[in-house]
C-alpha cells in the first residue's frame, strides 16, 4: 500500500493522481448533498465559437460547432453527464500510468509526461466503451422529464438542497410507480431550499433543463 501511494505521488503519475483525487472529492460532495451530479456538465446545443466582434463567425463557427459536437457525441459527452465520463476516464488513465511507469522503471517526470498523452487517448476510448451502456439510461431519464407526467403545480420534497444558482433534486410522489425525481432550482434569489423542505413546482427552465420551485407550506 505504501509503495502504491509513493508511486501515485511520484512525478510521472502526479497529473493522473490529481485528476483522480478531484473526481473522488467531487463524488464525495455529491454523496453529502453539497452538489448534484450534473452540476458540472456540457451542453452540446450551445457549444460554439465567437468571432472578433463577440458574435459567432458565420463560416468558421458552423464548422467549428459541427466538429466539436461530433467529437463530443463520439465520446458520449452530452449523452451522459460530464463527471460520469470523466470518472470513467480518470481511473483507467491513473491505473495505466501507474503500471506503465512501474514496468518501465521510470521516475522521470518528463518521460512520464510524454507517456500521458497516448495513455489519455486510450483512456478516452475506454471511457467511451464504459459509458455506452449508460446512454440509454440517461436518455430515458431525460425523456421521462420531458414527456412524462407533468409536474407543474405539484408539491415536491427536496432530496438535495437548491438555490437560484445551485442545482438540486426533488421528488414528486406519483399515484402509481416510483416517485418522479427532478432537477430543480429556486425561482428567486431570496429562496434557498434545504434537503427535506417542501416546495411548489412553478415553471420549467428549458435553457438550464430544470424546474423552478418556491417554498411551500402545506395548509
Amino acid at each position: 500500500m505504501t509503495e502504491l501511494l509513493h508511486a501515485a505521488v511520484s512525478p510521472p503519475n502526479l497529473l493522473p493522481t490529481g485528476l483522480l483525487v478531484f473526481v473522488l472529492l467531487y463524488w464525495l460532495t455529491v454523496l453529502l448533498g453539497v452538489l448534484d451530479f450534473k452540476t458540472i456538465d456540457v451542453d452540446t446545443d450551445h457549444a460554439g465559437h465567437l468571432g472578433t466582434d463577440g458574435h459567432a463567425a458565420p463560416d468558421t463557427a458552423h464548422a467549428g460547432v459541427s466538429w466539436l459536437n461530433h467529437a463530443l457525441a463520439f465520446f458520449n459527452l452530452g449523452r451522459v453527464p460530464l463527471m460520469v465520463f470523466v470518472s470513467l476516464v480518470a481511473l483507467p488513465w491513473w491505473v495505466g500510468s501507474i503500471l506503465l511507469n512501474y514496468y518501465l522503471g521510470n521516475t522521470s517526470g518528463l518521460l512520464g509526461l510524454a507517456l500521458l498523452m497516448p495513455l489519455l487517448l486510450g483512456s478516452l476510448l475506454v471511457g467511451k466503451v464504459l459509458t455506452t451502456p449508460f446512454v440509454r439510461l440517461f436518455a430515458a431519464m431525460e425523456h421521462n422529464h420531458d414527456s412524462g407526467a407533468q409536474p407543474l403545480g405539484k408539491v415536491c420534497t427536496l432530496l438535495l438542497p437548491a438555490s437560484q444558482e445551485q442545482l438540486g433534486q426533488a421528488s414528486v410522489p406519483q399515484r402509481a410507480g416510483a416517485p418522479l425525481v427532478l432537477n430543480v432550482r429556486a425561482a428567486s434569489a431570496a429562496s434557498e431550499l434545504k434537503k427535506g423542505d417542501t416546495a411548489l413546482i412553478i415553471d420549467y427552465d428549458a435553457a438550464r433543463r430544470c424546474y423552478l420551485v418556491e417554498p411551500y407550506d402545506a395548509p
